[in-house]
């Protein structure tokens, strides 16, 4: 009997040994973080914030200085901790990356993780991938904080993901002009919340300087614009596909706000020649636009 109770106590300090020697190595391990950038919304708040539009065509975004600059705050935050990486998602055609994004996945220690843009340049599938990374690196404890920027109602499943997992979930926001830009139920579930503001993003964004054309440049007649509004649709059309159009037609005749000012940007550039003002010219140019995606299909 006394035999038994000393094998027992002898198992039971190995156990306790190679559990002291666990808790030694976990302590030994350093906490990791990782950055998840939805940058539909850093375009929006930040371009409303600092150049008063979300209009991404009407100011530059410094984004290596700002993920530069996202990296040391959460290195500030996160003291004790190492970063894993900076995740950035973002839309585009067809998931291929544009000449920006490109750029931005060649910096270090940054990974772009692309959703698909519709006809009316909304994002889809953004929400799904950052629950998708936030969910699994958590599971796999290769995170135990994110710092989350973003303010969609939709992350609210990918928080509560991630804190399922024991990671836990800093949010980040970006200063609103009024109001608020963040979904309340995102801010109920977080751990945290940290707002930053214009002096923040001043360095990083810039407001570009609208085109300028000849006031005494000429009128382009209407069969000019009728043949530019057709033209950029053909261009419109070869790189969208025809499952954007089949968005698009339902709405005939108007256009989506952002496909309606794309067309005129680029109808100006064309013809060097401003068409604010000219209703006209501009329900003409809408015309060859469509005249043009209707003869295809």
């Amino acid at each position: 009997m006394n035999d038994d109770l000393a094998a027992l106590s002898a198992r039971i300090d190995r156990t306790n040994e190679l559990l002291q020697r666990m808790l030694a190595e976990v302590a030994k391990t350093p906490s990791t973080h990782a950055i998840f950038v939805d940058a539909g919304y850093l375009y929006a708040a930040a371009g409303r914030l600092v150049a008063g539009t979300e209009d991404r065509r009407a100011f530059d975004l410094d984004t290596e200085g700002l993920i530069e600059a996202l990296i040391d705050r959460a290195r500030t935050i996160f003291a004790d901790s190492r970063l894993l990486r900076v995740y950035w998602y973002d839309g585009a055609r067809r998931r291929i990356h544009t000449a920006e994004q490109q750029s931005i996945a060649e910096l270090p220690d940054v990974k772009v993780r692309l959703g698909n843009l519709n006809a009316n340049n909304q994002q889809k599938g953004v929400d799904s991938l950052i629950r998708s990374d936030l969910e699994s690196l958590a599971r796999h404890r290769a995170i135990s904080d994110a710092a989350l920027l973003g303010g969609d109602e939709d992350l609210v499943s990918a928080v509560e993901a991630a804190q399922g997992y024991g990671a836990r979930v800093h949010l980040w926001g970006i200063e609103a002009a009024e109001g608020r830009n963040q979904a309340e139920p995102l801010l109920w579930e977080v751990d945290s919340q940290r707002t930053f503001d214009l002096d923040f993003f001043k360095p990083y964004v810039s407001r570009r300087a609208a085109p300028v054309y000849e006031a005494t440049a000429t009128r382009p007649t209407r069969e000019d614009v009728r043949f530019v509004g057709a033209q950029i649709a053909a261009k419109w059309l070869a790189a969208r596909g025809r499952d954007s159009l089949v968005e698009l037609l339902p709405g005939h005749p108007y256009l989506p706000g952002s496909v309606d000012q794309d067309l005129l940007v680029e109808a100006e550039s064309i013809l060097q020649y401003s068409l604010r003002g000219q209703a006209d010219l501009r329900r003409t140019l809408r015309d060859g636009f469509w005249e043009h995606l209707q003869t295809l299909y």
